[in-house]
């Protein structure tokens, strides 16, 4: 994949993930700038989307940890690189337990 490629792919996930977060009912702020998306809860914890392009990955920091994805074409999401869970239902599940966000992403 080129840098470029790649780009696209955050640059979009990007997109659909601030949708996704005008959709929730909770409280919460987020701003993208600079290749990294932050969200701050109500509950005073952060989660953030970094772009490594070196790496090619999408890296989450989030309470739980640190997390790293890679692109998985077969399955057209990012998939972790030590779990191998997939990173939709992942964020899902990570915004639930961390600021029991009720967060639906498909």
């Amino acid at each position: 994949m080129t840098e470029s490629e790649f780009n696209e792919l955050v640059d979009k996930t990007f997109e659909d993930l601030e949708m996704a977060l005008d959709r929730v009912e909770q409280e919460l702020d987020y701003e993208a700038g600079g290749g990294v998306l932050t969200v701050d809860f109500d509950n005073d914890t952060t989660m953030v989307f970094s772009r490594q392009p070196p790496a090619r990955q999408l890296w989450l920091a989030a309470r739980a940890g640190g997390f790293h994805f890679c692109w998985d074409e077969g399955a057209g999401d990012w998939r972790d690189t030590r779990s191998g869970e997939l990173f939709r239902p992942f964020v899902v599940e990570q915004m639930r337990v961390q600021a029991a966000v009720k967060f639906d992403w498909e």
